[in-house]
């Protein structure tokens, strides 16, 4: 079928329903929208299940037969004399299992929400509530690398650098959740490594945070800094700003003992016990994605269990995080649609218990933002988010599977959060915004909805407005120098990068600094690097 076009004397006037205020109307609208009005984060996911009831039932006897059966290796006393006295029990194989009327005990009683509180002028507003299906996109990752945009190389990573990556999330709205997203290879030392990797964080941003520590003696000292950040002695324990973090299971069902420590203390204080819980489908783990998840789901029970024996209803992330394996090369593959199912049924799991879950996504194979980039980031958040992850974590900035870090990949993946958080609000239906009137009025005269009060009261509410991807006609963007998604995403950061310069730490940071072997100078805090 062709189309057809009246043209002279006998054509329709159409000029007045193509009108729309002009260019300069369209830039005046532009220029009053922020481009995140629409979102927010807690947004309710969970629409997305690709588990039938019976499979859930299924994965969740085997999980628990796992535990009951085989059980947990590589124990040691400290943890035994915790767990023993209240129903764990050593098999034959000399291996730590849980029988299933106490798992089955332990999962009605378990905690079933928690908050992350934000610090200073976000209190309130930037608080995180885990609960149900709620959705957040929180960073981490630590990775080695960072990558230079202009080289298109990767460089070691260093302390200045999770500084820069987390002022630069401060800014950015739909990432809700901090994360060391690197590693700082410059500091060899553990224990000042963590004061420093705290203190570059906290100083840079006051949302809540995730934080994983190499040593159980470093919490202490840890918590001394989140007081002098949240507002003195004892404040931190009364609003918990930052989780711990860590893989406290070295699968296949073996207990990581330094995380394992870690997992013990932060119950005993009764604070949240993050964890994530990677098995590897083919290698760590049955090559079936149904094999992986039952393995997943048994390691990740064992640490909520072992965590509410040693604190009953401590707050614990359900945090299965099975990753995939290329067969023909061995490698972790981060982007793969098989990563992106598992992830979400992972996430279904962690719903049907009605625990708080977190599952790592977006994790690219790709080494820089293409096409291959925006394939596997948008497949792998999305599922997650509309599974109901209530922390999507790995989520801004990461590329190589999980070894390199990028300051433009950062900015474009928060945009992507904010279209991803759109989709997870839905279509409200109601009598106005089904504007049945409208469509009447409009349709009459003046044959289009542009400047219609209507509009413009919805035009903020219901449509995010992205900031970096493209949306000008081709000759446009010809025009204004053929400049790509890349290019505008490292304007867009340097443009963050170069003006701010945050110390959230404030009066506290001369007391701080005599107390802690701190190493960023107050000089290169306020020195952009790029």
């Amino acid at each position: 079928m062709t189309d057809t076009f009246e043209t002279g004397k006998n054509a329709p006037d159409t000029s007045r329903r193509r009108r729309g205020g002009g260019r300069a109307a369209r830039i005046a609208l532009q220029e009053s929208t922020t481009g995140n009005e629409a979102v927010h984060g807690g947004l309710a996911g969970g629409r997305y299940r690709p588990l039938s009831q019976t499979d859930v039932e299924n994965i969740h006897r085997s999980a628990l037969t796992v535990l009951e059966q085989t059980g947990l290796a590589d124990h040691f006393p400290e943890l035994l004399d915790l767990v023993l006295p209240k129903g764990a029990v050593l098999n034959e194989h000399g291996r730590l299992c849980f029988p299933r009327a106490l798992m089955e005990d332990v999962l009605s009683n378990a905690a079933k929400e928690y908050y992350v509180f934000a610090r200073g002028e976000r209190a309130g507003k930037d608080d995180m509530h885990c609960t149900a299906e709620s959705v957040y996109f929180a960073n981490s990752g630590t990775a080695v690398t960072t990558f230079d945009a202009k080289t298109k190389s990767y460089r070691p990573s260093d302390l200045r650098d999770i500084y820069d990556f987390t002022r630069l999330v401060d800014k950015l709205d739909n990432i809700h959740m901090l994360g060391a997203t690197v590693l700082a290879t410059d500091v060899p030392d553990d224990f000042t490594h963590d004061m420093n990797m705290v203190y570059a964080m906290l100083s840079a941003s006051q949302k809540p945070a995730c934080m994983a520590f190499r040593d159980r003696s470093h919490i202490p000292h840890a918590i001394r800094m989140f007081d002098l950040a949240s507002g003195g002695e004892g404040a931190f324990m009364k609003k918990p700003s930052v989780i711990f973090g860590g893989c406290p299971i070295v699968s296949p069902l073996r207990i990581g003992r330094e995380n394992m420590e870690i997992l013990i203390d932060t119950a005993k204080l009764g604070l949240t016990v993050d964890l994530a819980v990677p098995p590897q489908a083919g290698a760590t783990a049955p090559a079936t994605l149904a094999g992986t998840l039952v393995q997943a789901v048994a390691e990740t029970l064992a640490c909520v269990t072992i965590a509410n024996l040693i604190s009953p209803g401590c707050p614990v992330s359900f945090a299965a995080w099975p990753f995939i394996t290329d067969l023909r090369s061995g490698s972790f593959t981060g982007g793969s649609g098989e990563q992106a199912l598992i992830g979400a049924a992972a996430v279904q799991m962690g719903n049907y218990y009605g625990l708080p879950t977190s599952v790592g996504a977006g994790m690219t194979d790709a080494k820089l933002p293409d096409a291959q980039y925006g394939l596997e980031k948008a497949l792998t958040f999305a599922l997650a988010a509309h599974a109901g992850a209530n922390r999507v974590c790995e989520f801004g900035g990461m590329l190589g599977s999980l070894m390199g870090c990028s300051f433009e990949s950062m900015v474009i993946d928060n945009e992507a959060g904010g279209m991803i958080l759109r989709s997870l609000r839905g279509i409200e239906v109601t009598d106005e915004t089904m504007a049945v009137d409208i469509i009447h009025k409009c349709a009459i005269e003046p044959g289009h909805f542009l400047g219609n009060p209507h509009t413009l009261q919805f035009m903020n509410s219901e449509f995010v407005y992205p900031q970096l991807m493209d949306r000008e006609r081709t000759d446009t963007w010809e025009n204004q120098g053929r400049v790509d998604l890349l290019e505008r995403a490292g304007e867009s950061a340097d443009a963050i990068l170069t003006d701010h310069f945050p110390n959230y730490f404030g009066s506290a940071d001369r007391q701080i600094r005599e107390e802690f072997p701190i190493i960023l100078s107050a000089e290169e805090m306020r020195t952009f690097r790029r």
